[in-house]
C-alpha cells in the first residue's frame, strides 16, 4: 500500500486521462507539419506567368477575380449560418431536456430559453424576407 497523498494521486489519473488527446493533436500537427516541409523540400517550385493565372475549372479565364457579387449572395450565406447554428444548438438542447423533469422549474426554464432563441431566429428570417433577400430577378 502506498501513501502517496490523494492530490497527488487525482492529478497523476488526470494527466493520464488527457494523454491520448495529446497524442493526437501532437500526432495531427507533426503530419501536418511534416507534409508542409516535405512538400517545399521536394515538390516542384517552378514559377511562371501560366503558372500565376488563376484557375477556372479548366476555362480560360474571361476577366480578373476581383468580381463584385450582388449583397444577396451574402445575406443568403448569413441566413443560412444562422439556421445551421441553430441546429447545431438544438441537438444537445433536445438531449438535455428529454432528461429533465417535466415538473420541475429547470424544465420551464430551458423551455423558456429555447422559445426565446427560436423567436431571435424567426426574427432573423423574417428581416432577410422583409429586405428581399430570398428573391431573385
Amino acid at each position: 500500500m502506498t501513501t502517496e497523498p490523494a492530490a497527488l494521486t487525482l492529478g497523476a489519473s488526470t494527466i493520464n486521462a488527457y494523454l491520448p488527446i495529446l497524442v493526437m493533436l501532437l500526432g495531427a500537427v507533426g503530419f501536418g507539419v511534416f507534409n508542409l516541409v516535405i512538400t517545399k523540400l521536394i515538390g516542384p517550385s517552378r514559377q511562371g506567368e501560366r503558372k500565376g493565372e488563376s484557375y477556372e475549372s479548366g476555362m480560360t479565364p474571361v476577366n480578373t477575380a476581383r468580381k463584385r457579387f450582388n449583397i444577396r449572395f451574402y445575406l443568403i450565406a448569413m441566413v443560412f449560418l444562422v439556421f445551421d447554428i441553430e441546429v447545431i444548438f438544438l441537438y444537445p438542447w433536445a438531449n438535455t431536456f428529454t432528461s429533465l423533469d417535466p415538473r420541475s422549474d429547470a424544465g420551464m426554464i430551458w423551455l423558456l430559453r429555447i422559445f426565446f432563441f427560436l423567436f431571435t431566429t424567426v426574427v432573423a428570417y423574417i428581416y432577410g424576407y422583409r429586405k428581399g433577400v430570398f428573391k431573385f430577378d
